[in-house]
Parts: C-alpha cells; sequence; structure tokens
C-alpha cells in the first residue's frame, strides 16, 4: 500500500470509495462524498490522501480541511470525512490514512486537528473528549481533540460550509 496526495484525476475514484464506504453505515448523512467534493471545489482541503495498491488502485481516502474555534481562523482542523473500500476495510487502510495526514498536518505546523467519531478508534491516536471544546455549542463524547502543538483550545468548533451539504 502506498499513501500519496490526491491528484485532480482521483475525484471520481474518491467519491465512489466515499460513496461505497458510507452507504450502509447507519450514522452516514449520505452527503459525505459531496462534502469531500464540496471542499475540493472551494479549495478547502488542507490535505486530500489516498491510499492506493502498487497497481495505482485507489481503495482508500482521508480529507483533512480547516476549522474555526470561536469564530477565529487558527491552524486548527478537522479530519473526515475517511473512507475505505468496502471490501478492504478492516485491514487498518484507515488508521494507515489518519496517521500519515496527523504526521503531515504536524509538519505544516498545525495546532491541532479535532473529530467527530467513536471515542474507542479515535484514542489510538491520542485524540480526546474535551468538554471544554463543543460542536454545535453542546459538548459531546464524541467530538474530540487532538492537540499537535500550544495549549488546549476551549470554544466551539465549527467546519467548513462544505459540511452543511444537504
Amino acid at each position: 500500500m502506498q499513501i500519496r496526495d490526491e491528484h485532480p484525476e482521483d475525484a471520481a475514484a474518491i467519491s465512489e470509495i466515499t460513496a461505497a464506504a458510507f452507504a450502509n453505515a447507519p450514522y452516514s448523512s449520505g452527503t459525505e462524498a459531496r462534502i469531500v467534493e464540496a471542499l475540493r471545489q472551494a479549495g478547502a482541503l488542507t490535505l486530500s490522501l489516498v491510499a492506493t495498491s502498487d497497481d495505482g488502485e485507489i481503495f482508500g481516502h482521508v480529507a483533512f480541511s480547516p476549522v474555526q474555534i470561536n469564530h477565529s481562523k487558527g491552524r486548527w482542523y478537522g479530519l473526515g470525512p475517511v473512507s475505505v473500500a468496502p471490501d478492504r476495510q478492516r485491514q487498518r487502510i484507515g488508521g494507515a490514512l489518519i496517521g500519515e495526514g496527523l504526521i503531515r498536518l504536524a509538519a505544516l505546523g498545525a495546532h491541532g486537528c479535532v473529530v467527530l467519531g467513536d471515542p474507542a478508534y479515535y484514542r489510538r491516536f491520542c485524540f480526546l473528549d474535551d468538554r471544554t471544546l463543543t460542536y454545535g455549542g453542546k459538548p459531546s463524547p464524541y467530538f474530540q481533540r487532538l492537540v499537535l502543538k500550544g495549549e488546549p483550545p476551549k470554544g466551539d468548533v465549527s467546519f467548513h460550509p462544505a459540511f452543511d451539504v444537504a
């Protein structure tokens, strides 16, 4: 497996994989592929990484985009969506994509990353529940943060408007 930055010609494959990965997920809004497309169109994909086979087949993707905390721009990013083709899930591909993305965010000087997801899964990447950091004005054990540099922020987190795709 290789992990690389997405190329412009990867967009269709990323959409297909993302739609397939979330097709049967009970927590899915069904908009994940459109969110990635909207982030791309807005130029808001700070990192967009794909996992490929040796022959170039794409079977995984992860997106990282800027977030605002208390309506101020900083060096914080949101993780997601993370997508792996259904026939390749549970092979640690998503974890490899996330891990590489976090390394690259740190190299870019990011202060941290937030994610809305299963605490048991994201704990392996050192994400923590922090009730002083909220999403939608409310704390949630599913909303977590990872400090890469500096102090943990406090306040309400806003994702890019692309996440509001209906």
